[in-house]
């Protein structure tokens, strides 16, 4: 983590909280795109596609599942995705970590994501762990460049009542890396 994990309490202490994570994995960008729907509609004067039913979108590392994803492109070439719905209503994605064995889960009713910003959106219901590391607000954004999280309670909720907190569970970071305290010897 390049931000330290104090400047993260801090902030989630100001009712929302930023947070720098490692890249993605970086390789998934050259991997192909597999997608699988019930339906696809393509629009290729408007570069739009729309994939609804069962949607499961996999490169390299990178697997989105949802009940819609509307993909639109520009005329540059970088791509915006929005995935809805689940069977429960949410839409996930995983991918793994650049450097680690560890993955980015996340989940929301409406996931969104701008590859020319590299930025991620996650809205109602929205969770993310990284690592061993989660997140859980109404709203969350991911920005890829700064590495950056904002994660917002339920709008117009009361401070102090459970739907207008954001909640976060951080691991110590000495924890998974040190070794066993050692056992002081007994006395006869």
């Amino acid at each position: 983590m390049k931000t330290p994990v104090r400047h993260f309490l801090a902030t989630l202490l100001a009712s929302s909280l930023t947070v720098g994570i490692a890249h993605a994995e970086r390789a998934d960008r050259n991997k192909p795109v597999h997608l699988e729907a019930e339906r696809v509609t393509v629009d290729d004067i408007k570069r739009v596609h729309i994939f609804e039913g069962n949607v499961l979108l996999t490169q390299g590392s990178l697997t989105i599942k949802s009940a819609k994803l509307v993909v639109t492109q520009d005329a540059e070439g970088f791509q915006k995705g929005v995935a809805s719905g689940g069977a429960d209503g949410l839409a996930r994605f995983r991918q793994k970590r650049e450097g680690k064995e560890e993955y980015v889960d996340g989940e929301g009713e409406r996931i969104e994501y701008d590859s020319r910003a590299e930025k991620s959106e996650f809205f109602t219901r929205a969770y993310v762990k990284s690592g061993v590391d989660e997140v859980r607000g109404n709203y969350i954004l991911y920005d890829g460049i700064t590495e950056q999280y904002l994660v917002t309670a339920v709008p117009g909720a009361k401070p102090g009542t459970p739907a207008g907190r954001v909640t976060a569970i951080i691991q110590p970071k000495s924890v998974k890396n040190a070794a066993p305290a050692p056992v002081a010897p007994t006395k006869p």
